[in-house]
């Protein structure tokens, strides 16, 4: 999960995931989790990994995530969100995957779902009770550039990736990532459940996985968003601090400009593209739903993040102002410098205009 303050190291936010699983859906006496895993990626613990040759007590870790579940009456759904681009089609990329859409079930229209079968010979067989959203594979890709993969194995994600940066420009050459689980239980006695990167449902439907997407594409997304302002308060303080020692500055009008229209797009970006301040049209329409759009914000901690951008863009637009008001009065001086010479050469050329006709008289 990204956050502004900084994230454990993977190790210590796997293993304290690991306990709040045991706590949560086996119960702290639980045998099951009661191994450490210092070089498992979370993809080995939540997806279906690629190969079962890690070992516990003669076991692969794949079978013994394969009897957390089945004991536990639980299924996990691994969720990767990823920041690909500034830009993506979505209608040219509705047109070339079809078969694949899900209907729309509100006028949003930055953002399409798309649907694909779970293809892996490792497949989790389990009771029935499950929601059959939990039996595939769905992609949430917003128009602003967020691609949410749900259900799909790390070595399938380039393959999907690739498939969308047809229809994508502004392919940023830093792609972040964030991951994100699911659990659906369905003997879990409330309707949903949070904890340390996941959450658990009792069932996971098309709108949940809507609700649950709309928010970790907006997170994702605001990051980069949050790490450009930072990089124009980096500069203004710096040019701050050169003023300080010397008096000046030399930023140029242009330069200024710039950032001008760089802070006025991201704020836009924000509150346009992303949305950040509106409602899921889901949750407006089921409780269920908001109580999930209003926990996972209030995890990934969206409005005081927005607060904390809005913030850093008035003290950038503090420091504009600031400078465009010196670069003002450099402009007024030199006119009056100017003013002041065109008064002197002609008080000069009258003067020898002067001398001049008195020599000829």
């Amino acid at each position: 999960m990204l956050s502004p303050s900084f994230p454990l190291p993977a190790t210590a936010r796997i293993t304290t995931s690991v306990r709040l699983f045991q706590t949560v859906i086996t119960g702290p006496s639980s045998k099951l989790y009661h191994f450490s895993l210092p070089f498992l990626s979370r993809s080995h613990l939540f997806c279906s990994p690629t190969s079962n040759h890690q070992q516990i007590d003669g076991h692969s870790y794949y079978d013994h995530y394969v009897e957390i579940q089945k004991e536990n009456k639980c299924r996990f759904i691994p969720i990767k969100t990823v920041f690909l681009c500034t830009a993506i089609d979505l209608k040219e990329l509705q047109e070339k995957n079809l078969k694949n859409v899900i209907p729309p079930n509100s006028r949003a229209k930055n953002y399409v779902v798309l649907s694909f079968p779970y293809l892996t010979d490792e497949f989790v067989d389990l009771e029935t009770g499950f929601s059959k959203e939990s039996h595939c594979s769905y992609i949430m890709v917003f128009q602003y550039g967020s691609v949410v993969f749900f259900n799909i194995t790390d070595n399938k994600i380039d393959d999907y990736l690739n498939l969308i940066k047809v229809h994508a420009s502004g392919i940023l050459h830093e792609i972040r990532k964030d991951d994100y689980v699911v659990v659906e239980k369905p003997s879990l006695e409330t309707w949903m459940q949070g904890g340390l990167d996941y959450i658990m449902l009792k069932t996971l439907s098309i709108d949940g996985i809507r609700t649950i997407g709309s928010v970790l594409g907006q997170s994702i997304a605001l990051d980069r968003y949050i790490r450009q302002v930072d990089g124009m308060v980096a500069e203004f303080t710096d040019i701050n601090r050169d003023m300080e020692k010397t008096g000046t500055f030399t930023m140029t009008r242009k330069k200024l400009f710039q950032l001008v229209g760089k802070a006025n797009s991201n704020l836009a970006d924000v509150i346009l593209k992303l949305g950040l301040l509106e409602r899921s049209d889901t949750a407006w329409k089921n409780a269920n739903y908001a109580q999930i759009w209003e926990y996972l914000r209030d995890e990934y901690e969206l409005t005081p993040r927005f607060g904390s951008l809005d913030f850093k863009l008035k003290f950038v637009e503090h420091n504009i102002r600031f400078l465009q008001e010196i670069l003002e009065n450099r402009k007024s001086d030199f006119l009056e410098w100017v003013v002041i010479i065109l008064i002197g050469v002609e008080i000069l050329l009258s003067i020898y205009s002067i001398v001049i006709t008195g020599h000829l008289q």
